[in-house]
């Protein structure tokens, strides 16, 4: 089991990325789907929820994720390109509102997990509100 450390260390990675990549300030490419992969393994088994208030959880065997609501698998190459949809709805400073805005399979899966680990950053309303609770 991995300490808690350093899934912190591995979450702070993955934001710090994932901020270049939206400012522009430098594109992180492999760094970034490496460092999202890499973040995925360490939740693996962990529960998550959907939009639609749906628990699930999800292993990973190999390059695939299988969420424990569904037969067919999620392909690192589906979490990437969804990972870049995100992000181009963010430097367009759009907002990444619900799972169908990453246009791919296993979104309503992908889409909570990724506001958990903060791929999608959430609006500044959004933000303020989660601050002053």
């Amino acid at each position: 089991m991995v300490s808690d450390q350093k899934q912190k260390e591995k979450l702070c990675k993955l934001k710090e990325l994932v901020q270049k990549e939206i400012s522009g300030e430098e594109a992180c490419g492999a760094a970034l789907e490496d460092a999202l992969w890499d973040m995925l393994v360490l939740l693996e088994g962990r529960s998550f929820e959907t939009a639609k208030h749906l628990d699930y959880s999800y292993s990973i065997k190999g390059y695939e994720i299988f969420v424990s609501r569904k037969d067919k698998s999620i392909t690192r190459s589906t979490v990437n390109l969804s990972l870049w949809n995100a992000m181009e709805l963010q430097k367009a400073g759009l907002p990444v509102s619900g799972p169908k805005k990453l246009k791919t399979f296993g979104a309503s899966y992908l889409y909570p997990i990724f506001q958990e680990i903060g791929v999608i950053v959430p609006e500044e309303t959004e933000q303020l509100s989660l601050e002053l609770d």
